[in-house]
């Protein structure tokens, strides 16, 4: 008897086991079915939040009248050097690199603008410095002092204030963006984007 009772007690354990290793499934979705899944596990900010909120900032930028009006008396493209827009949430693994690369990416594919990267002109400089220490063939050297300036400043920041009641919490982010004309020291533009996010936390937990 007791026999069985352990027969019967593996051949359920190794039931689960092989129940719980075979029940994954894994597929491809769309970007807001992906969205909706993610706000089903986590409040925090996801890939979406950012492409959503780029191309907010991308329209604001657009119809604003002010630099619309800037654009109109500029001779040609102006050249625009984007800055680190800063992480100033309380979350030290908000995936503010992300952010950043999707308005480098977003701006290219307006097409209205000529951008200068701070990573790619730091990597720029260096390359031309190796090449002026007589590394390389005089006759393919880079000169010192061609580069490109630019004429607008592009920074911000992004901010969040959680607010809990009752295992309730939202949090409101708030992406400001400012950009600033660097002959003049006047600033052009700025614009500001808001993501809220709502979840509810059962009291026998997620």
């Amino acid at each position: 008897m007791k026999l069985q009772l352990r027969t019967l007690c593996i051949l359920t354990l190794l039931s689960l086991l092989a129940t719980s290793c075979g029940s994954f499934k894994a597929k491809r979705v769309s970007a807001d079915e992906s969205d909706e899944a993610a706000m089903e596990i986590t409040d925090k900010w996801v890939m979406r939040d950012t492409e959503i909120t780029v191309k907010k900032i991308l329209k604001q930028i657009q119809k604003h009248k002010g630099f619309q009006r800037y654009l109109a008396r500029f001779n040609g493209q102006p050249k625009i050097f984007i800055s680190e827009v800063q992480n100033a949430t309380s979350n030290a693994y908000f995936p503010i690199a992300d952010f950043n690369d999707e308005l480098l990416n977003e701006f290219s594919q307006a097409g209205d603008f000529v951008l200068i990267d701070e990573a790619a002109r730091s990597k720029i400089l260096s390359e031309i410095q190796y090449q002026n220490d007589g590394m390389v063939k005089p006759s393919e050297v880079k000169s010192i002092g061609k580069a490109a300036g630019a004429d607008l400043l592009i920074f911000g920041a992004i901010r969040m204030k959680p607010k809990s009641r009752g295992g309730k919490t939202i949090k409101e982010y708030s992406v400001n963006i400012r950009m600033t004309n660097l002959e003049e020291g006047v600033e052009v533009l700025r614009t500001r984007a808001k993501v809220n996010k709502f979840s509810d936390q059962a009291s026998s937990g997620w």
